[in-house]
């Protein structure tokens, strides 16, 4: 099969890619820059295609001849992201009606069921986008997933630099919602899966590991795998929009990204078993897949869970908790570790604020 993978040289698309790659399948690589140079040991066994998604010519031409299409691409980290991705799938699918692709999996994250009580700026930009990819004429699916585990995953690596950073971990009161987390070698498999297969699934499904557990004690759970002793504190009720704003200045990720992710946290996320699809031995425990995103053991089958040429360089960074006892630097070395890093988080988040209104 010849399949188009957007965003190839993000965090699961360069996981995807040499699955496909192994399977037999004749792989096209879309990105929006030059990709020579890239770190990816695959990277020369690809087609690259030059492709800006907010560009309708360029996504025809990378969609052309393709079997399947895989779509894994968000702005998250940019300012008005929910237009930019409204466009973005627009001219996707529009593309791959032009070109009569038979098959487009779209990953997406799971959709609470209280939506009611409105959704997060992010959930609402990845459900729009969702309706709009299943407007296509090709046999669509969107997986649902929920957190992905895995070294190098956005939402692990928040939780993980969360549990590193806070010594005392503030637990608010409303922090009580369940998730689901699932394990990146997983959602490489299922993903894999439903491009080979037509039909299976189709529509949205919802995608996650078997283990169903509050935030607190993922938290906890990664502070343990970790070797790391922490403490958590309940809090009275804390706004989450003052959540959101503190969240960035222990966390390396990109400061919108991180508050738009704590954004969500007031809402369960986990499978609705109507709609939820699995596949036999495709179903990895969280305390395994915490344990291979934190360790290497040179297990192979579980490679996809390690760090990878090609991931953000904030990735893996334990910031203050690491930097502090790992280091055992003397103490004026400390507090200017801790003030410099106080100071560019800040300076983050002065300028996520000034962003609000882009």
């Amino acid at each position: 099969m010849r399949i188009v993978v957007t965003g190839a040289r993000g965090y699961i698309g360069s996981r995807l890619v040499p699955v496909l790659l192994e399977r037999g399948h004749d792989v096209v690589a879309t990105a929006t820059s030059d990709p020579s140079g890239s770190p990816h040991p695959w990277a020369d066994r690809v087609t690259w295609v030059r492709m800006d998604l907010l560009e309708p010519a360029q996504v025809r031409d990378a969609v052309r001849g393709a079997d399947a299409v895989c779509y894994l691409v968000h702005a998250l980290d940019r300012p008005g992201f929910a237009d930019l991705d409204r466009r973005a799938a627009t001219a996707m699918r529009e593309a791959v009606d032009a070109a009569g692709v038979p098959r487009l999996v779209y990953l997406s994250g799971l959709v609470p069921d209280r939506r009611g009580d409105g959704l997060s700026a992010h959930l609402a930009s990845r459900l729009e986008v969702e309706e709009i990819l299943l407007a296509a004429s090709a046999s669509t699916t969107s997986l649902r997933a929920g957190v992905v585990l895995g070294a190098g995953s956005t939402s692990f690596e928040i939780i993980r630099q969360m549990a590193s950073a806070l010594l005392v971990q503030p637990v608010p009161s409303w922090l009580t919602t369940r998730i689901q987390p699932i394990g990146v070698g997983d959602v490489v498999a299922l993903l894999a899966h439903a491009l080979e297969h037509r039909d299976d699934p189709v529509g949205a499904r919802d995608v996650g590991g078997p283990d169903v557990v509050r935030y607190p004690d993922l938290l906890a759970a990664v502070a343990r795998e970790a070797r790391l002793l922490r403490i958590q504190l309940p809090t009275p009720p804390v706004p989450v929009s003052l959540v959101s704003l503190a969240a960035p200045l222990f966390s390396a990720a990109p400061p919108r990204t991180v508050a738009s992710l704590v954004a969500s946290l007031r809402h369960d996320m986990v499978c609705d078993p109507a709609r939820t699809w699995t596949l036999p031995g495709v179903s990895t425990p969280l305390r395994t897949a915490l344990r291979a995103s934190l360790r290497d053991d040179g297990d192979p089958a579980l490679a996809a869970y390690r760090s990878a040429p090609g991931d953000p360089v904030w990735t893996g960074e334990r910031l203050l908790g690491e930097r502090l006892t790992g280091l055992r630097l003397p103490m004026p070395a400390v507090a200017r570790s801790v003030a410099l890093t106080a100071e560019q988080r800040a300076r983050d988040v002065i300028g996520l604020l000034r962003g609000r209104g882009d």
